[in-house]
């Protein structure tokens, strides 16, 4: 079972001993407690999409007050995951959905998470298939087919993930490749394909001041490029500074 309700008579037994076969997530929570209420079903979500790899037990904090205070709970909803006994792992409030993921593909990673980091096309098929919200798979696949030469396909995965900066920007890049191009746009592509990204990012800078349809997808593809390369990396500095005067 992969959802269990424990209390103070079966804590050891359920929680301290079976971590030592596999990670038990324990949600401290209560029947008032309405960020509780919130998280509970994305912590059962993350929990059954691990099925036999992972253990959710939940305890009512108001009925098992000993156990709330051994473990020094200040406030719920409280999550901690345990391994071999010990606490390995921990959060407290509700948190997105999205982040409870990423605290359980810390404990085991989701089969979609594993078919993700395969990267192969039928691993992200699969992936897509299993959770077709699932950005980022849609873009690793994408690229995939962009660079086998087949755009349309590609195109047809990444628009519908406008939250994905990376999938933007591929589809970005697809729409201004569509047709013949400007010169300026297949030079500065080249100049990025060469690892020339310093240059190609400048070359796409300059195609801002056009103001106009090709301009805002210029834009979607510097920033997937920025968002890549992360928020502390020179080049994103300094380009996200060159960005911002280009724009205002």
């Amino acid at each position: 079972m992969t959802v269990i309700d424990v209390n103070e008579d079966n804590f050891a037994a359920e929680v301290l001993d079976r971590s030592s076969e596999l990670p038990v997530v324990v949600d401290f929570w209560a029947p008032w407690c309405g960020p509780c209420r919130q998280l509970g079903p994305a912590l059962e979500k993350a929990a059954n999409a691990r099925q036999g790899k992972v253990v959710l037990a939940k305890i009512d904090t108001d009925e098992n007050p000993r156990i709330s205070q051994l473990f020094d709970i200040q406030g719920i909803p409280a999550v901690k995951a345990f391994k071999n006994g010990s606490v390995v792992a921990e959060f407290v409030g509700a948190k997105p959905s999205a982040e409870v993921e990423r605290f359980f593909d810390g404990l085991v990673p989701s089969e979609s998470k594993t078919l993700l980091e395969a990267g192969d096309e039928q691993s992200l098929r699969k992936a897509l298939e299993l959770d077709p919200k699932n950005g980022d798979a849609a873009f690793a696949l994408a690229q995939l087919l962009y660079r086998s030469g087949d755009p349309d396909a590609a195109l047809k995965l990444v628009t519908n993930f406008p939250g994905n900066f990376r999938a933007d920007g591929l589809a970005a890049r697809i729409e201004l490749e569509d047709g013949e191009p400007p010169d300026a746009v297949s030079d500065a592509f080249g100049a990025l394909d060469n690892g020339e990204l310093e240059g190609g990012l400048d070359e796409l800078l300059a195609l801002l001041a056009s103001k106009d349809e090709t301009a805002e997808r210029v834009r979607r593809v510097i920033v997937a490029i920025l968002d890549e390369l992360g928020v502390q990396h020179p080049l994103a500095r300094e380009t996200r500074r060159k960005l911002a005067a280009a724009l205002y």
